[in-house]
């Protein structure tokens, strides 16, 4: 990953998390729309932090007290682990994964992620 990458999410990108976020916000259920966009943002430490924001946001106005915890610890997390690129990749950002717990991306996601991936 270019070293620049990991402060500057690329514009397409980043207007595909937004893009996710407002499903997100506007959706019945949120939470496939808010774990593509996670997907989308890890390997970008603001970008990671916000989605995980927006996810502890959700858990708290569905009163989900598991998630919400979750949610806690992963946003102190999300941005050093992006930063250091330590994250998860394929990790869905919920608590029904592991917070370590790795997963194959989709397949429209992990060709928009392209060279921002990390290596295996």
């Amino acid at each position: 990953m270019p070293e620049h990458s990991r402060w500057r999410v690329p514009a397409e990108i980043a207007t595909l998390i937004d893009r996710e976020l407002a499903a997100a916000r506007s959706g019945a259920d949120p939470w496939s729309a808010l774990e593509r966009a996670h997907l989308l943002s890890q390997p970008w430490a603001w970008s990671h932090t916000r989605v995980h924001l927006a996810m502890l946001r959700v858990a708290l106005t569905q009163r989900d007290r598991r998630e919400f915890v979750g949610q806690m610890i992963r946003l102190a997390v999300a941005g050093p682990g992006s930063l250091a690129r330590k994250y998860p990749a394929g990790n869905t950002g919920r608590t029904t994964m592991r917070l370590t717990e790795t997963a194959e991306l989709p397949d429209d996601i992990a060709t928009i992620l392209g060279p921002f991936t990390l290596p295996s």
